[in-house]
């Protein structure tokens, strides 16, 4: 059998109501990995499993500092011969972001899978179980190796990259609307149907070794009237980059446009993304970005631009440059 390890940070998956139908009010990140995996019948029978708590938050409160340790934990562990897969328990408020940062930092093939729940472990029905499960067998799979940092939840499978948290309360809440899933579980079976074409993982030239600190990334939702008050502010404390979740095609106002430029030509790289929920932000489409020197986000969802953009001041400040990093992730 495979010899997965599973990563523990918290969230729903590990919650506790005070009732059995309580699936709104509780309290999460309570209920230890070795607990929930107990609770699990046959999984051994998937698998050779171990278990590391590395953290036990409310996804809400994940940070760069849990990122870094995360990620340099799954690079020591997926570098022995040892371990074959990952499986991080996650809240799912957060999921999607963590994934994207692990998709362009972990340097292995191996298969890492994410996976959290909608419902508290107290539950009358929990889904976290069925969710873990599902995970952990997804990560033995030969199949899921060289796709990236993938996202299972309700019997699906999504790319790192496109997925997202598409509403508040239900157990289907996680897809890529547009893109559409990698594939599903079925059975006990992964079955994948599409492939991730963008760069990741062991391809990607992002390398966190040794970081501590990550460049500060601010993101500006855009709206009527708007001054460019938060972006000047965001600047004022030490944002070295900044992503605008623009209007339609990443526009924004004439006011909004001098304000960015002027950013721009202080040495603030500034990437326009969309509050749109899906479609492309196109360069020289809503504004000339050449004249600019903007970025844009592609199809990335400003939270995941930020996460990119993060990375790539890492290794430039250069627009140019970044943009192709944009165009490869």
């Amino acid at each position: 059998m495979k010899n997965i390890t599973v990563l523990a940070t918290g969230g729903t998956i590990a919650g506790v109501s005070h009732f059995p139908t309580d699936t709104v009010s509780y309290q999460p990140a309570v209920v230890s990995i070795e607990e929930i995996l107990n609770e699990i019948g046959s999984i051994q029978s998937i698998a050779t499993i171990t278990s590391e708590q590395i953290t036990q938050v409310d996804s809400a409160d994940m940070s760069h500092d849990i990122w870094l340790q995360l990620a340099n934990r799954i690079n020591t562990l997926l570098n022995q011969p040892t371990v074959d897969g990952v499986v991080v328990t996650h809240g799912t408020d957060t999921l999607e972001e963590t994934a994207y940062f692990l998709n362009l930092v972990i340097k292995s093939e191996k298969p890492v899978v994410l996976v959290g729940a909608m419902r508290p472990a107290t539950a009358i029905s929990p889904d976290g179980p069925m969710n873990l499960y599902n995970a952990i067998l997804l990560a033995t799979s030969s199949s899921a190796k060289g796709k990236g940092v993938l996202v299972a939840l309700n019997d699906t499978i999504n790319s790192s990259r496109d997925v997202t948290k598409t509403n508040t309360a239900l157990q289907d809440t996680f897809k890529a609307p547009e893109l559409g899933y990698l594939g599903y579980i079925v059975d006990s079976h992964p079955h994948f149907y599409r492939m991730p074409t963008r760069k990741h993982t062991y391809m990607a030239e992002f390398d966190i070794t040794g970081i501590t600190k990550l460049p500060q990334v601010d993101i500006i939702y855009g709206h009527v009237n708007d001054s460019g008050t938060l972006a000047h502010a965001a600047v004022a404390a030490g944002a070295r980059g900044l992503v605008y979740a623009g209007l339609g095609n990443g526009n924004m106002s004439q006011q909004m446009k001098n304000v960015l430029s002027d950013i721009q030509r202080k040495g603030i790289v500034v990437v326009r993304g969309t509050r749109v929920g899906n479609g492309v932000v196109t360069r020289n489409g809503a504004l000339d970005d050449d004249q600019n020197n903007f970025v844009v986000a592609d199809t990335l969802s400003p939270q995941k631009a930020r996460i990119l953009l993060m990375l790539s001041l890492m290794k430039t400040s250069n627009p140019a440059e970044i943009q192709n990093m944009f165009w490869t992730y």
